[in-house]
Order: C-alpha cells, then sequence, then structure tokens
C-alpha cells in the first residue's frame, strides 16, 4: 500500500518537562493542529478534497479528549464530502503499519507485497503489549497479553527511576549502549524473567519494581546510579556517545532491564508463532522501534520477520489508512452516530 504523505505533529517535546502525557495538553494540542497537519497532507500528496473516497479515524482505544478531536473532525469531514467514515482500532492501526509500502522497512526473507496470512503480531506499545494471531483481514484474535504494565509503560517507569527522563524507551536504549561488556547483561546484573509459565499473558510490573529496589540499594549504600535528567532529555534524537557522563552502573541497569523485557517478548513472541503455525512475524507500536528487539527477534524466530520502519513504529495517519483501507473493503463504515471507545480491546467484537 503507497503511502503519499504521511503527516506527524509531535508532541513529544511538550510532554517531556512532564516526565509524561498529560491529557488536558495533549487533547489541546489535537485540536489546535489537526486542521494544518491535513492540509498539509492534501498538499504533499499533490491531491485535493475531491479525491478523497473515504475518510479513516481512530475511535479507541486511546486519551478521551483527543479521541473526541479526531472523531468528530472526521465525521464533518465525512459528511461535507458525503464519503464513507470509517472506524480504526488505535492497535490494529499499529498492526497495518506492516501493510505499508515504505522505505526502510525491516523484512527478513518474506515478501515484500505484505504479510502472509497467518500472522503472528506482537503489539508493543506505551498502553499496550498483546500478541495477536491475524488469520485474514478482518480476522484476528489475541492469544496473549499483559497483565499490569505494557512494556511501553514499563520502559517509561523504569527510566524516571533512573533519572534517564523521557520518553523512556529511546533513553533506556541509549544507555544500555553504554555499558561495557557483551550486549547481553552481565550475570551479575541479570534480573528474573516474569515468564507467567503456561500463557502466553505478560507482567512488567515486578520488573519495575526489582529496578527500583536495586536503585534504592545502591543509594543506601552510597551509590549514585542516577543519571543526569537535564542532560538525557534529548536523547531520542541524540547520539549515544554524548551521553558518557551516564553512570557505569545506571548503564548497566538499563542494559540488565532492556534485556529482561526483550527475551520475555521474543520468547513468547516465537512460541506462539510457533503454536499457531504463523507463516511471518510482525512487530507493531512505538516500542517494536527497539533495536535490540528487533536484533533478538529476527536472531530467534524460524519464520520471516517483518518490522516498519522506525517512523511509522510510533503513531501516525498513515497506518490508520491502511487499517480503514482493508476495514472498508469489509464494509465497516459508521454514521454520526460513532462515538469514542477510550477503553477499545483489539478484540473486541462490537468494536469493528
Amino acid at each position: 500500500m503507497t503511502v503519499r504523505s504521511s503527516i506527524v505533529v509531535s508532541q513529544e517535546a511538550l510532554h517531556r518537562r512532564w516526565g509524561g502525557v498529560v491529557p488536558e495538553l495533549a487533547s489541546r494540542e489535537h485540536s489546535l493542529h489537526i486542521a494544518p497537519a491535513v492540509r498539509q497532507a492534501l498538499e504533499v500528496a499533490g491531491t485535493s478534497w475531491s479525491e478523497i473516497d473515504a475518510v479513516a479515524v481512530t475511535h479507541g482505544p486511546g486519551l478521551a479528549g483527543a479521541l473526541v478531536v479526531g472523531v468528530n473532525f472526521a465525521k464533518a469531514v465525512a459528511v461535507a464530502r458525503s464519503v464513507p467514515l470509517v472506524p480504526v482500532n488505535h492497535l490494529e492501526g499499529h498492526l497495518y503499519a506492516n501493510w505499508l509500502d515504505v522505505p526502510g522497512a525491516l523484512v527478513t526473507g518474506a515478501d515484500h507485497r505484505g504479510p502472509e496470512f497467518p500472522v503472528l503480531c506482537l503489539v508493543v506499545s506505551g498502553g499496550h503489549t498483546e500478541l495477536v494471531v491475524v488469520r485474514g483481514h478482518g480476522d484476528l484474535s489475541v492469544v496473549g497479553r499483559t497483565r499490569d504494565d505494557a512494556a511501553g509503560e514499563a520502559f517509561d517507569k523504569v527510566a524516571r527511576i533512573l533519572g534517564l527522563g523521557y520518553p523512556g524507551g529511546p533513553a533506556i536504549q541509549a544507555a544500555a549502549m553504554l555499558a561495557p561488556g557483551e550486549a547481553a547483561a552481565d550475570a551479575a546484573d541479570a534480573l528474573t524473567r516474569p515468564w507467567m509459565r503456561g500463557t502466553l499473558d505478560f507482567s512488567f510490573s515486578g520488573l519495575k519494581t526489582a529496578m527500583l529496589r536495586q536503585v534504592e540499594g545502591d543509594a543506601s549504600n552510597g551509590g549514585r546510579p542516577v543519571g543526569n535528567p537535564s542532560r538525557m532529555a534529548g536523547v531520542a534524537k541524540s547520539v549515544v556517545g554524548q551521553f558518557g557522563e551516564i553512570p557505569e552502573r545506571t548503564a548497566r541497569l538499563a542494559r540488565a532491564f532492556q534485556e529482561a523485557v526483550v527475551d520475555v517478548l521474543v520468547s513468547k513472541t516465537c512460541d506462539a508463532a510457533e503454536r499457531f503455525g504463523a507463516r511471518e512475524v510482525v512487530i507493531a507500536g512505538g516500542v517494536a522501534a527497539n533495536l535490540r528487539l528487533r536484533e533478538a527477534l529476527v536472531a530467534r524466530s524460524k519464520v520471516p520477520v517483518r518490522v516498519p520502519p522506525l517512523v511509522y513504529c510510533t503513531d501516525n495517519a498513515a497506518m490508520i489508512g491502511a487499517a480503514g483501507y482493508f476495514r472498508l473493503q469489509l464494509g465497516h463504515v459508521a454514521g454520526t452516530s460513532l462515538d469514542i471507545r477510550p477503553g477499545l480491546r483489539l478484540d473486541d467484537p462490537n468494536g469493528m
């Protein structure tokens, strides 16, 4: 599926000073920037409103205020242009980033034209960690999910514990790369893996607590395993080598945490792929941008692996458009009564 334009208005810098997303600020920024972003998208694509055949919009899950802005704007466009309104589950949108025909996608041993069903998808983001079997467009089932913190949420919380700033994923990845020794954590730093044996579910709150205890223990012994928050604020856009002043202990803890999370994610994903006869494995969501996760999954998967380019791992409209296209083919359209679903689950039979 070709992307003619993809305009992303990031709020990362705005929320960084608060150490996380502030819902009221997020919805305000959505209302300020949605119309200019759409206009810019049309200009970049070299198209006009008269050429738009349908409007796809996220109606859940997510922050209520932000969802209201998007849904109401989409309704207005659909009514004004007399085109179908297609509701999309945000998580399914992440999954469909793997159907975008864009340069930079990671495709190992698979056809570039698109994933081959059945597909096993690992959805990993700030609010969700789920294993999904996709047997066809509109035919998916969740076979594993987190029982507490999502992987991205755990990264954010542990980064805060270590004083590495927000967003946590890029900060921990950068700090982990500064740890001396091999890529895998040393035995002395290794954390117990939360396997949740007998299930394909996840649990990361225990790892977060273990990291807190490590930091508290180091501090009580006179150590200082905390990085420089102001220095790390721009870690997502900076070169790793610039943060050499991060204490070695902090780097080791960051690596140990990352290794534990990646080990569990990859092991469960490979297990599920084999159990359900998947022909490919795909990753979706913001945590899919983690280089260690990509590296480990490619190394351990017995079937081809597909990962979107970094820019399509985080939230973007192109992935919603892709999901909306296939939803439209299935006749899943809505009217002006469409409402937001902040707690919408990926396997909700009434969630379209």
